[in-house]
């Protein structure tokens, strides 16, 4: 039996997506749906308080083409935290008029492959800290997708030795660090939670610059070999302000 990696966990996450029933909230009066849209900004300041104080992050964008038209990114220390956030979002009135269309149920993870021996506790180190409770950027756009590591006769990424993963996995950051400062990357971990065993969240001010990192990787042999993705959700910042104009 191969050996396990070890991980540092953090922030319990939750990608939510939805399509707007446009139709019938057109049907509303103004004034009815003003009312909803404050009740929803409303939702969302509570979030950039929550955000601010650094107890947990949240991130609000408007989904590129068809699978969606929102999603909705929420972070919290805590899996009940996360579950009432849900029902809060639930209970708004604008909800009525947004349809699911996909969630992601995650924690936000590092995994221990490029992890260095240490007395230190982990937990308190900033960098790591930093990576595990993060403040979610305002980047004016985001890209979102599942992914798995093959499990296919020889290409089987769990029955690889753990150096061997090691140096995979390293070769494979070193790509990611080229894109510093042009894109910002969260992992979160799903394994026994949802249907893929990780999730990457992606951040830009420069669209292309998505393209750009997944098509580099596609020839590093991490992906190439043993990747396996889900669907891609692009999309742009729909800051709080702005929320009128886009249910209008």
């Amino acid at each position: 039996m191969s050996e396990a990696v070890s991980t540092l966990d953090g922030w319990w996450s939750l990608h939510l997506l939805y399509n707007v029933d446009w139709a019938s909230l057109k049907t509303l009066e103004e004034s009815e749906k003003n009312r909803l849209v404050g009740e929803l900004q409303e939702f969302l300041e509570r979030e950039e308080e929550v955000h601010q104080n650094k107890e947990g992050s949240y991130s609000f964008y408007n989904v590129t083409g068809q699978k969606a038209d929102v999603i909705l990114w929420m972070l919290r220390p805590t899996v009940d935290e996360l579950n009432k956030l849900e029902l809060e979002f639930n209970k708004l009135g604008i909800s009525k008029y947004l349809i699911p269309s996909y969630s992601y149920f995650s924690v936000i993870e590092m995994s221990g492959y490029l992890a260095k021996e240490s007395d230190e506790d982990p937990y308190e180190n900033p960098y790591v800290k930093s990576r595990l409770y993060p403040e979610v950027p305002k980047s004016k756009y985001i890209c979102f997708y599942p992914m798995d590591k093959k499990r296919d006769l020889d290409d089987n990424w769990y029955m690889l030795p753990m150096e061997e993963r090691r140096r995979l996995m390293r070769d494979h950051g070193m790509i990611g660090r080229k894109y510093a400062g042009k894109v910002k990357q969260f992992i979160t971990g799903s394994q026994g939670l949802d249907k893929y065993e990780w999730a990457v969240t992606l951040f830009s001010d420069d669209m292309l610059e998505f393209k750009n990192i997944i098509y580099e990787m596609r020839f590093d042999e991490t992906s190439a070999r043993y990747g396996v993705f889900g669907d891609f959700y692009v999309g742009v910042h729909l800051p709080t302000a702005e929320l009128p104009a886009f249910f209008k």
